[in-house]
């Protein structure tokens, strides 16, 4: 089974930019589409971002124009760029399949976002 490894948090201000990175340990094609959780403090896991198998993207309305997914099908791996950070962007970040059924939970990358 391909295990999805996020790193690449951290503490910025706001208005300032990371660049998550999800590295898989085989073939992302295995999955049709890949997406970024958040889960803030006190609030339940979203979707943020995802990319599917043919490079199509959607965005959740809060992030759209400042982050962008996308992927490396050489080095395995996932991006998410985050630009314009605001406080209300922190959380933990999951790299997951987008079907849930295929999602395994670990303990994702940190970002925090100071005001």
């Amino acid at each position: 089974q391909v295990e999805l490894v996020e790193s690449g948090g951290g503490l910025v201000q706001a208005g300032g930019s990371l660049r998550l990175s999800c590295t898989a340990s085989g073939s992302i094609f295995v999955f049709n589409a890949i997406a970024w959780y958040r889960q803030a403090p006190g609030k339940g896991r979203e979707v943020v971002a995802a990319i599917a198998r043919d490079g199509s993207t959607n965005y959740a309305d809060s992030v759209k124009g400042r982050f962008t997914i996308s992927g490396d099908n050489a080095k395995n791996t996932v991006y998410l760029q985050m630009n314009s950070l605001k406080p209300d962007d922190a959380g933990v970040y999951y790299c997951n399949p987008l079907d849930l059924r295929l999602a395994r939970w670990d303990q994702g990358t940190q970002v925090t976002v100071s005001s």
